[in-house]
Parts: C-alpha cells; sequence; structure tokens
C-alpha cells in the first residue's frame, strides 16, 4: 500500500508539473501573438519558445508561492487560476518588452 500511495503520490506531482507547463506555454504563446501593435516581423521560434519558458515559469512560480503561504492546497481551483492569471500577465508583460526591443 506503502508504494501505491507513494506512485499517486508522484503521478500526481508530475501530471501538476505537466499542466502549468501546458497552461503556462499556452498563454505565454497567446500573450505573444495576440498582443495588439504594429509588429515589425513575424515572432521567431526564438520568442516564442521565450514566451512558451516565461509562461510556465510563472505559473509554477505562483502554484508554488501560493502553495508555500498556505492560500490554497495542490489541486484547488484558486491554483488553476493563480497560475493562469500569472502566466499571462508575465506572457504580457514578455510581449509588450519583446515589441520595443530590436
Amino acid at each position: 500500500m506503502v508504494i501505491i500511495d507513494l506512485m499517486a503520490e508522484t503521478m500526481g506531482v508530475a501530471m501538476g508539473f505537466l499542466a502549468f507547463l501546458v497552461i503556462g506555454g499556452l498563454t505565454g504563446v497567446f500573450a505573444l501573438v495576440f498582443y495588439p501593435g504594429k509588429r515589425q516581423s513575424k515572432p521567431r521560434a526564438k520568442k516564442f519558445l521565450m514566451a512558451v519558458l516565461v509562461g510556465s515559469v510563472a505559473a509554477l512560480a505562483s502554484s508554488y508561492t501560493g502553495q508555500s503561504t498556505g492560500l490554497f492546497q495542490s489541486g484547488q481551483m484558486l491554483e488553476w487560476l493563480s497560475a493562469i492569471v500569472a502566466a499571462c500577465l508575465a506572457g504580457y508583460l514578455y510581449a509588450v518588452l519583446s515589441r520595443n526591443a530590436p
């Protein structure tokens, strides 16, 4: 029974990590693509990868911060909402800063 509990715990952590990678990556790319304003050229693969990385790190950081401060527990709806909001804000900031950079 201990092994099954340990596997369930590990799978929950791994699935949460993968889910936040997907949430953060998608919101980061959406913020980059749908940010209004004049675009110099099409975003390159490097910008897309950076948007995915920035969004994923923001989603993971918001989840970790909320759990460590006791605002929510793993798997609660507030955790997902904070991850989505943090990834959107980080993606927006990256899109703003990447548009102004040459």
